[in-house]
This record gives C-alpha cells, structure tokens and sequence, in this order.
C-alpha cells in the first residue's frame, strides 16, 4: 500500500523545495533548448550548461569498443580490484543526448562495494529512430554476458539506468528474455523511467513548468524515439509487454516528477506479475533529482546501495 502521505506538500523538505524553485528560475531564464541544433545542446549539456551540474570523470574509468548491429559501441568501464558484480547501466538523455561518462561519481561509490560498471553507448534519436537504442543495448549486454567472467572474474550481474536509460534497461530485459531465453541479472535499478510511450496521465497533465523535463519536452523526447512506430508495441512501451519472469527490480521517482504515473504503473504490474519490487518514492524529488547534491539524493542513493548489496551479497 502506498502512503498517500508522501504526496502531500509538507512533506517536501525545504531543501528539495528551495532545489527545485532553483531550477525552474534557471531553465525559465535560458533559451528553449528545442530551438538549437542537438548538436549544440549535446555539447552544452556535457559542459555542465544545463539542466544538470557536470560531474568529474574517474581517472580509472576507460573506454572499450565493441561490435554492434551497426557499427562499433562504446563501452565505458569503471571496476575496483576485486570485483564482486557487474552492473550493466544505460544513460538518459530523453533518447536524444547524454553519454556513458556522466556519471561517473555514483560509478565510483559502487564500486566502492566491489561493483563494476559498464556503462552502455547507444545510438540517439531522432537521427537513428527506434530500433536502434534498443537494438545497441541489447548487443551491449549480450556482449557482456560472453565476457564478465573472463573480464572480471564474476557472473554476477546487475542491470539498470535512468529516465530514457531505465526505460532501454527494461526493455533489453525483456529482449534478453523472449529473444534468447536468457534471464542473467540478478536485480534491475529504475530510476525515474519513462515506461508507456503513448505517455502517461501525470506526463500529460504536467503542463510547461520546466522543473527538469515538462509535458512538451517529454512528448518531442518520445516522438525522436518512436517516429511513425506504434507506440503500443510492448518493445517501445515495456510498461505493455508481459512482466513474468524478471528479476526483483527497484523502482525509484520523485514526486514532483512529471513521469510519476510511469514508475507507479511499473510497480503495479511488476508486483501483478510476481516480480519481487522495491518502490522508493521521494517527496518533492524532481526528475533526476539525485543528480544534485541535497539530502534527499542521498537517500535516495543510499537506498540503490542497500538493494546493490541485496542483490550482490
């Protein structure tokens, strides 16, 4: 059962409240990031000009090239000594930007619990439509699968992203399990996914408060993605598809996130299907709001540890 209050406004503390008045004064002020060409967004988005603060790179994290379905994948890699998993992690960026090497900080704490990552490359919309993200996560974890044991001397694997990337680590699940019959992770980390593409009630009715993503960036962000597909194909829209058989998964968003209805419809359907689900919901947490350093972030990656922990130990 859900706890109606965590949806009440005085539970938003005033630090998560102050954050996210912060960022809708900041992206109110700046041009409409939907009039540049994507080029220039994607470079001012990895120079920290943003929505999001640049995080610094790991000096142990590399780069490793592998063959994809149409062309190479880049694959950046962050691993301690011992390695006790493998966390396959797939990027946001509304299917239209970001990159592997954002984040590398919350690469760095995991493994801190012996966990490696490999952070997937994918190619991004709307020059490559669907299926090519999806197409490039799959290769990307089969890859894995051949080579965990014999790159880091486990088989214990993990898989998980956010916003666009929780959504594409869904679906390489499901991919993995109807097309090859292979059901390798341990645990799934969603974090704040968009899950039906046709959008859901919260996504609609958000309006054009710019409090990270609003309705029409997040409508622009599925139509780069889907083009003229259906959206009702289980394949885009994993929030459709047959559940059954998944590994237990975290499924984790902020209240003042306009793709609320997303992760409480997942949880709902996972738990319908027997998925083991662990629901964390963050009063006042905008999308993404463990990106900024308030206490709220902490919690909310202190719990990913804890359920790593479950998963891995």
């Amino acid at each position: 059962m859900i706890d109606p209050a965590l949806f009440k406004d005085e539970a938003i503390a005033p630090e998560t409240r102050a954050l996210n008045a912060e960022i809708v004064e900041k992206l109110s002020a700046l041009p409409d990031q939907w009039s540049f060409p994507i080029d220039v967004v994607r470079k001012a988005r990895r120079e920290g000009r943003g929505p999001f603060p640049a995080l610094p790179h790991s000096p142990r994290a590399r780069w490793i090239e592998i063959d994809g379905p149409a062309g190479p994948i880049d694959l950046r890699i962050l691993a301690p000594n011992e390695v006790r998993a493998v966390y396959l992690h797939i990027h946001g960026g509304g299917w239209t930007w970001g990159s592997p090497d954002e984040q590398d900080p919350e690469f760095e704490r995991l493994a801190e619990q012996g966990i490696a990552t490999v952070a997937a490359s994918y190619r991004l919309a709307p020059e490559n439509p669907y299926p090519a993200a999806p197409d490039d996560c799959e290769a990307a974890a089969l890859w894995l699968l051949r080579e965990a044991q014999g790159l880091f001397g486990t088989q214990v694997l993990m898989i998980g992203g956010e916003s666009a990337g929780a959504h594409l680590a869904l679906v390489t699940m499901l991919r993995l399990r109807d097309r090859h019959g292979l059901r390798p992770f341990a645990g799934a980390n969603l974090f704040a996914g968009c899950y039906d593409l046709a959008l859901t009630p919260s996504v609609r009715n958000w309006g054009s408060e710019k409090l990270i993503l609003n309705a029409r960036d997040i409508t622009l962000f599925a139509q780069n993605l889907c083009g003229d597909h259906d959206r009702a194909d289980p394949d885009l829209s994993p929030l459709l598809a047959d559940l059954a058989g998944l590994p237990p998964v975290l499924v984790s968003i902020g209240t003042r996130d306009p793709l609320l209805d997303d992760s409480l419809f997942l949880a709902a359907r996972l738990a319908t299907a027997n998925v083991p689900i662990d629901l964390a919901i963050y009063p006042g947490g905008c999308h993404m709001f463990q990106r900024f350093g308030i206490p709220l972030s902490e919690q909310a990656l202190t719990r990913v540890d804890v359920f790593f922990r479950e998963r891995v130990g």
